[in-house]
């Protein structure tokens, strides 16, 4: 049994927090307490060995994906080599891209196979997976990336997922999160049909937002920062310094080449980028009928809640 797992019912006693080394998650489930109940059990339970699996699976999770490779036993490092293996063809990039995502999933996939609710997420730092049954619906507010000063960072739009729409999974990736990005973003957003592919295309999406060799961008190599980093010796963004209008534009754009193309292929669903206040979109549509996914719009400095 894992003792180092710490799990909790937070404060508002709705929200169940788990926190194992570098996984940290927030869960809520919705439906008759019993069910709530179980549905919490079972996440516990599945929490429990989740770090110690997927530590078992690095020799599959740290180096670059391959397009033809064999498959991990675990079901969430399944599910990391599946998000990633559409892009291992034409970039680098590892399983580990994926794994906040497909935690989200793997504890998700446990709540509802134990218990019947009306809708349930688990949020991974802020990778989330989520649950709905039919007339559910989640609102979920997107921020600016601003980490550093949590106090301060800015709800730049929202998006509204239906249990008619295909998206079950959202993420966000960016300079200032908490994983390493070879790119300039604040912030991008995606939302797909699960969590661990919205992590994996956030990740893909972010690193593009560049301006390669601008002199006001810090870079260190990631091995400097964690030597046990699946990144190696490539250059990751520390520090961006303040950027002209046409700059913005212009990194902002090399990130909607690669959205567009991800959307034209149908990995993702709609995606925000954010760099320096400036927003862009693609999709947001499910059909012409049909109201737009993603809300931009400039509200009070406040924190985002999913």
């Amino acid at each position: 049994m894992n003792g180092r797992a710490q799990i909790r019912l937070l404060s508002d006693g709705r929200r169940l927090h788990m926190h194992d080394g570098p996984i940290d998650l927030i869960v809520e489930a919705f439906g008759e307490a019993r069910e709530v109940e179980a549905a919490y059990n079972a996440a516990s339970r599945r929490f429990c060995s989740v770090l110690d699996e997927l530590c078992g699976e690095l020799e599959f999770l740290r180096p670059p994906a391959r397009a033809e490779a064999g498959l991990p036993c675990g079901p969430i490092a399944q599910r990391m080599v599946a998000a990633v293996r559409p892009y291992a063809s034409q970039i680098f990039i590892t399983p580990m891209a994926a794994v906040a995502g497909a935690v989200a999933e793997e504890i998700l996939a446990a709540m509802i196979a134990n218990a019947n609710l009306s809708k349930a997420y688990v949020n991974d730092g802020g990778d989330i997976a989520l649950h709905l049954s039919d007339g559910g619906t989640f609102v979920v507010g997107m921020v600016d990336g601003m980490v550093e000063r949590p106090d301060r960072a800015s709800l730049f739009g929202t998006t509204t997922i239906r249990y008619s729409n295909p998206i079950r999974g959202i993420a966000t990736s960016g300079w200032r999160g908490r994983s390493f990005s070879l790119g300039i973003a604040d912030a991008v957003t995606v939302l797909a049909d699960s969590a661990s592919a919205a992590d994996a295309a956030a990740t893909v999406i972010a690193n593009a937002v560049d301006l390669p060799g601008h002199p006001g961008i810090g870079r260190v190599r990631a091995c400097d920062l964690a030597p046990d980093s699946d990144l190696g010796e490539r250059m990751v963004t520390q520090s961006v310094g303040r950027l002209d209008q046409r700059e913005i534009a212009a990194a902002l754009q090399a990130g909607i080449d690669i959205a567009e193309s991800l959307y034209a292929s149908g990995l993702v669903r709609a995606a925000a980028l954010n760099l320096q206040g400036e927003t862009r979109l693609i999709g947001g549509q499910i059909s012409e009928k049909s109201p737009p996914l993603v809300d931009v719009h400039r509200p009070n400095r406040s924190l985002a809640h999913a």
